[in-house]
């Protein structure tokens, strides 16, 4: 029986992102170190093909700090985290390691900033997001106004002439999120922004990426997790720029073949946290199925490294 014919184009760049690289290693440096096993509070990275790997090489995965043995390691996950957790770490001798994502602490040292000159933050950002917590979790409860859409905007509970700030989360659609910076600039003129944006260049990357495919497919996937707030603006996007049969997928055995039927064209990307391993799954399950041909779209080369801590960098 002959197979009927599918084009791929793959969205590049896609998937793993330098701080996602960072925290993955992160966590196996940790545990050659320090030996099996390394605790981890919460996902170190929202992907459960990521986590179920570093459970194999001894990383225990717990919800909150008092699940941690007095003296053990534990790492801190990639999202960042509210200042009362190290704290806590500290007051119960625990050995903590810091894998929050580089350009996450840049919003927080933002947030911080702009509390220490008098004015009121508000974050663009999910409620309830692990880096959401973690970065209103840098001031005192109620400095920090959270915000998710431009009607949110006009319920706050502010005085024009206040002296206010803006951040975001770093996982945000770019789309989105200037229209709610752009109500937050009509309420409050002299609102003070970051200096440079605080949506990862990862982020931003992606969703260029899947810009320039969406128009050119019958269907698209987004590899990635369904708490993956990065992976669920890449189907927003790719829905919003002309594909709007796009689904999020988090590995091949979820494809829904009858979602792909008639399907001649097919986008394919991978959130920040997900494995390319996985992307090559769907794939070869496409192969399988279909007389297959591959086009790779890429649209930067991402050259991204950070450090690790110096804890585990020799």
């Amino acid at each position: 029986m002959m197979k009927a014919p599918l084009t791929i184009l793959l969205a590049g760049p896609r998937g793993f992102c330098a701080g996602v690289e960072r925290a993955v290693q992160i966590v196996e440096r940790s545990i050659e170190r320090f030996g099996a096993p390394v605790y981890v509070r919460h996902e170190i990275v929202h992907n459960r093909y990521v986590v179920q790997a570093l459970e194999r090489k001894g990383a225990i995965f717990v919800d909150e700090l008092d699940a941690v043995p007095a003296g053990a390691a534990v790492v801190f996950s990639a999202h960042g985290v509210p200042k009362a957790v190290p704290a806590e770490a500290e007051r119960r001798r625990l050995v903590s390691i810091d894998a929050t994502c580089p350009l996450v602490s840049k919003v927080h040292r933002e947030t911080e900033h702009h509390f220490a000159q008098g004015r009121r933050v508000i974050l663009i950002g999910h409620a309830g997001h692990p880096e959401v917590v973690g970065t209103m979790g840098q001031l005192p409860p109620g400095a920090v106004l959270l915000v998710e859409t431009p009607e949110d905007v006009a319920g706050l509970a502010l005085d024009a002439g206040e002296d206010v700030a803006y951040v975001t989360q770093t996982t945000l659609s770019v789309d989105d999120t200037d229209a709610v910076i752009a109500a937050l600039v009509a309420r409050f003129a002299h609102i003070q922004g970051p200096k440079h944006e605080d949506i990862c260049y990862a982020t931003t990357n992606r969703q260029q990426a899947v810009k320039a495919i969406a128009g050119r497919v019958d269907r698209l996937l987004v590899v990635g997790a369904p708490n993956s707030s990065n992976s669920l603006r890449l189907v927003e996007v790719a829905r919003q720029s002309g594909c709007g049969r796009s689904a999020l997928i988090g590995r091949a055995a979820d494809i829904d073949w009858s979602f792909l039927a008639g399907a001649r064209r097919l986008g394919l990307t991978a959130g920040a946290s997900a494995p390319e391993a996985l992307v090559e799954e769907v794939v070869e399950a496409c192969r399988r199925r279909y007389d297959l041909a591959l086009e790779e779209i890429t649209l930067t080369r991402e050259e991204v490294r950070f450090n690790l801590p110096h804890a585990l960098d020799a």
